[in-house]
């Protein structure tokens, strides 16, 4: 719990992992003498930054390097790899989630309960009350007996409604560090976004254009290296948008898992305050009324009474028995969330499909335009080498 508390402290922070030569590789033209290009914000991005977080993104943007392989390879690998361990450990850290432990506990109290009743000849409760004065004795031992057994299995429960607590507390913690670890790893988005946008429309245009003024063969590869170079920051940033995906998935599951956690706490509760101390002072009523001058009154009083806690014990037993098995056969996820992440991660994959596919077919045109920038140099070069004056 501690290390959530210091973990929650750290702000959210962008920096290149491992630590290198930041400053711009480009030609001076290609990124001093064009202005910046506006991008997606952090509001279209369902985020919300302050304007230090947004500065942040900003500065950040104008340090990164598409040419340089290593930075790229390495952008947001550190965010990422604290969502990939925070995925692995979160629930393994969450202790109580077998809720079978709670149930087989209330199964006890009700075997406890019924113990009570089973009597010689199999006449039940009733039959030792109206057996001699002895059997009454015997009946109270029976009683003191799984009292004990109910004490102990109260303090469990209540020992496990504290740990149930305690996981709520934890669970609200981490659901507050995958929030940071969300916007982190948006911060790193977004940055790579605007930087990608500039280099797309600002800095990949001017190479274009060069090549085209000088016709020279290396100007136009430095301007199709440059698209590639385009083409795999791209695919980075793409691939930091499904980790955030898989970071926006966690806060729904550690909320379930979270409610999961109340619910049973609150039938321990239940149990504790209502069901078991109910048991008790009926059971003390029922010994109480044998002690009666008048054994006729009393055994009709007491078998009125025995039937009218029979009966309720016997709902609330019931009741609980129902709530706790149907609790039992809930899964911890509902099969609407399982179905709508699922339509999510669907339309993801045929995002992800048409933009591959328009990446592939952006590339086939580009290089049909190369080939054809290619073919018109060559053909220049042999119209100017066929119109040149023979030499005397």
């Amino acid at each position: 719990m501690d290390n959530l508390d210091e973990m929650l402290k750290e702000a959210p922070t962008l920096t290149f992992e491992p630590v290198i030569d930041t400053k711009p590789q480009m030609p001076a033209e290609t990124v001093e003498s064009k202005p910046s290009v506006a991008a997606e914000s952090g509001e279209e991005m369902g985020v919300q930054l302050t304007p230090e977080e947004q500065k942040m993104v900003n500065d950040f943007a104008a340090q990164i390097d598409i040419t340089n392989t290593q930075q790229v390879l390495q952008y947001g690998a550190g965010c990422q790899k604290k969502i990939a361990d925070f995925s692995e450990t979160a629930l393994g850290n969450v202790r109580t989630k077998d809720m079978g432990e709670v149930g087989e506990m209330l199964t006890q109290v009700v075997s406890e309960l019924r113990s009570i009743e089973d009597g010689d000849e199999n006449k039940g409760f009733f039959g030792k009350l109206k057996k001699k004065a002895n059997q009454l004795s015997d009946m109270k031992a029976k009683y003191d007996k799984a009292e004990v057994n109910v004490n102990k299995i109260s303090s469990a429960l209540e020992a496990h409604q504290v740990t149930l607590l305690k996981d709520v507390a934890m669970l609200d913690k981490m659901y507050e560090l995958n929030l940071n670890y969300f916007k982190e790893l948006s911060m790193y988005i977004l940055a790579g976004k605007k930087k990608l946008k500039e280099a797309q429309e600002v800095q990949l245009p001017a190479l274009v254009a060069k090549a085209e003024q000088s016709k020279l063969p290396e100007d136009t590869q430095a301007a199709r290296d440059f698209a590639e170079m385009c083409n795999r920051f791209e695919k980075k940033i793409y691939d930091l948008e499904l980790t955030r995906t898989v970071s926006l998935q966690m806060a729904p599951q550690i909320r379930l898992i979270q409610n999961n956690d109340t619910v049973m706490s609150d039938k321990i509760q239940s149990t504790l305050v209502n069901t078991i101390p109910l048991w008790k002072s009926q059971m003390v009523i029922a010994i109480g009324l044998n002690h009666s001058t008048n054994a006729a009154k009393a055994q009709r009083e007491v078998s009125n009474m025995t039937n009218e806690l029979l009966k309720k014990n016997a709902e609330n037993l019931k009741m609980a028995t129902l709530e706790t098995a149907r609790e039992s056969e809930r899964g911890v996820v509902d099969i609407e969330t399982l179905k709508t992440t699922n339509q999510t991660l669907i339309n993801t994959l045929d995002e992800v499909l048409k933009i591959q596919q328009d990446g592939r077919e952006k590339r086939r045109n580009a290089e049909v335009e190369l080939q054809k920038l290619e073919s018109d140099m060559r053909n220049k070069l042999l119209e100017m080498s066929t119109s040149m004056p023979a030499q005397s």
